[in-house]
């Protein structure tokens, strides 16, 4: 409980207040970087996020948990350095989604100021399958309603090349990337989780016993670097990667037919990809985020987490009126706390 509540502040805290802090002391080459904080980019998108449980046995299968989260259709906006989205999953888009399952909830906060790159997580998924691609004997999806995942984290980096590379206009189109730009960066994540089932997790008629288990609790801390860079061409087209590796000091508990707990030192990734094309007027794009989370091996035990965001934005982006500028500069919550 300690912990969650150390990361929850550490998840408020960088939302609201890094950026605005450390965004007011850089500044941007504008001759790499177009900042438009006068546009107001309306934002309609497809998007899915999941967090999906890897689990490897000593025979050589691979068994994937599904969560029960769909295809979502979403709108939303950015104006003054505000970003607000809004999605729910469509029953058109999700015809294989399970029904009346219980309810998820999946925070993901991808936060790109200036000079730093911010990732926050707070996922609640209740209700995972194993679709029957991973399953050696059976041909229906393996359907487990009872099985909970709890997940926080947090990525933090600090990007060298800040003032020419700005991951902000790859990422939801509020800067506009003009040449191409290249940065590496340094930082620290820290992840905690629990995953539990009302019995153990792998269906006994897979034979799995050895390597099964109905709890595990986790965590992970430690130092990570990557590079990230933008290509520019074609008169508005894009293309930006984003890899970094992590070595983590990490802890797991397994409770099953024996409970185990181990400490470790485990490597882990994180990758970001963006396409598209964008401009003063409009943008459409393609986004990707996957972080993967690799447990501490244990014996028969190698369980890794895979969390993924993918998006398809189409935004259309206008000058508002003085008006409305003038009414909204003082509702908007990042304006307020930068101005005190």
């Amino acid at each position: 409980m300690a912990f969650r509540r150390i990361l929850l502040f550490l998840i408020f805290f960088s939302v609201l207040v890094f950026e605005p802090v450390i965004g007011q002391k850089f500044k941007l080459d504008s001759n790499y970087v177009e900042e438009t904080p006068e546009l107001f980019s309306l934002r309609f998108y497809f998007s899915k996020k999941y967090t999906d449980l890897i689990q490897k046995t000593a025979d050589g299968s691979t068994y994937r948990f599904q969560p029960n989260s769909g295809n979502n259709l979403g709108i939303g906006f950015t104006y003054q350095k505000l970003t607000l989205n809004l999605a729910m999953p469509v029953g058109f888009l999700n015809p294989d989604r399970q029904q009346d399952w219980p309810l998820y909830l999946d925070l993901q906060a991808h936060l790109y100021p200036k000079n730093m790159i911010i990732d926050v997580f707070g996922q609640f998924y209740n209700g995972y399958s194993i679709p029957s691609d991973f399953l050696s004997n059976s041909d229906s999806p393996y359907l487990r309603e009872d099985i909970k995942l709890r997940k926080l984290g947090l990525n933090f980096n600090y990007l060298f090349n800040g003032e020419q590379l700005s991951l902000m206009a790859a990422f939801n189109q509020s800067f506009i990337q003009k040449r191409s730009a290249f940065s590496p960066f340094v930082g620290f994540e820290v992840y905690g989780g629990s995953i539990k089932g009302d019995s153990l997790l792998l269906p006994a008629f897979e034979n799995q016993r050895e390597s099964n288990f109905s709890s595990n609790r986790s965590f992970q801390v430690g130092p990570n670097a990557g590079l990230a860079g933008t290509l520019v061409f074609g008169g508005g087209f894009f293309l930006t990667g984003v890899f970094s590796g992590n070595l983590s000091l990490a802890y797991a508990q397994w409770n099953g037919s024996s409970d185990l707990d181990q400490w470790g030192i485990v490597p882990t990734y994180f990758l970001r990809g963006f396409f598209g094309y964008n401009s003063r007027k409009f943008s459409i794009n393609a986004n990707y985020v996957l972080k993967n989370n690799q447990m501490v091996r244990l014996d028969n035990f190698d369980l890794s987490k895979e969390t993924g965001n993918y998006r398809i934005n189409f935004i259309y982006k206008f000058q508002p009126g003085e008006g409305f500028k003038r009414g909204f500069s003082k509702i908007n919550p990042l304006r307020l706390i930068k101005k005190d």
